[in-house]
Order: structure tokens, then C-alpha cells, then sequence
């Protein structure tokens, strides 16, 4: 996963200046736990860059979903994280659909937008509104309440 792209005016509010921004985002992904170790975050212009080990693609998306649903944050690079069942290998793809590994399922990165909820988003991915929860599962970190989403917000949709 080399680049996903945010809504710089939206997100979670936790820094106020840019010199403090990395460290509060590393705070923010560390207190998540989303199976990351060794992480390094680097931030300039509004351009996020993690480095570290994850223990799986789906604990890649998260770290990349937890910093770009950041106020002030337009970009996330992940290509210094490395998956431990691949170290040292390519981590994924540049566009929404991400590469699972064999044992994981696929997933779509989605933009929320005005009028959307966890419900109709299932209805449209899953033909069924009452397996929201799936999507809000696959987005706790994320999301701390299926009720409260927000325009310009990137989830993980598992598709398998």
C-alpha cells in the first residue's frame, strides 16, 4: 500500500501544529492497537509516512485509515511498512482495492459521503442493510460509533 488520499479539512482533530502532528498520530495509532510494532511516523505538509511492522495487510489498512482520518493529514505512504509474514516485501497496491494476503479477505477502501450510513453502505456492497455491523467491525479503529460517520471518512469494506 504506497498511497491513500484524505480530505485534508476533515478528520479527527488531535493536533494543533504541524510540528506536533507525528507524534500525536503515532499516540493515536498506538492506542488503536492495530497490530503494529515499531512504528515510525513522519509528517510534513500535511503528508503522513509510516514505517513499521505489521502483523497482517488488514493491520497495514488500519494504520494507514487511522492516520488519514486526521484533520490535516492530505496523504499517507505506508511503503516502509512491512507485513511479517513478508518482510521486506511489496506491502500492496496503489488504488482502492487492497491486496489481501493469502489468509485475509479482500477489502474497498470507501469515501463516506453526505447521507450515508454503516446500513445503506452494507445494502450497497452486500445487498443486505442488517450487516453493517460487518463494515463497522472491520473499522473500530476507525470508527468509534456505527452511528457516527462522516463525510470524507475512508473505511475498509471487506468483500469476501
Amino acid at each position: 500500500m504506497d498511497l491513500l488520499g484524505f480530505a485534508k479539512d476533515i478528520g479527527r482533530r488531535i493536533f494543533n501544529k504541524d510540528e506536533e502532528a507525528a507524534e500525536k498520530i503515532k499516540e493515536l495509532i498506538l492506542q488503536n492497537n492495530p497490530g503494529v510494532r515499531n512504528l515510525e511516523v513522519e509528517f510534513d505538509q500535511g503528508v503522513v509516512g509510516l514505517s513499521g511492522e505489521c502483523e497482517s495487510g488488514a493491520a497495514m489498512q488500519k494504520c494507514v485509515l487511522l492516520a488519514g482520518n486526521v484533520e490535516g493529514v492530505i496523504d499517507v505512504y505506508a511503503n516502509k511498512m512491512t507485513i511479517r509474514a513478508q518482510a521486506g516485501g511489496d506491502a500492496g497496491e496503489d488504488d482502492d482495492r487492497a491486496e489481501a494476503e493469502p489468509d485475509e479477505e479482500p477489502v474497498e477502501f470507501y469515501t463516506i459521503r453526505s447521507g450515508d450510513t454503516l446500513s445503506k453502505i452494507a445494502k450497497q456492497y452486500y445487498g443486505d442493510a442488517m450487516k453493517y455491523p460487518r463494515i463497522f467491525e472491520a473499522n473500530r479503529e476507525v470508527i468509534e460509533d456505527p452511528d457516527k460517520i462522516y463525510p470524507g471518512q475512508r473505511i475498509r469494506i471487506p468483500l469476501g
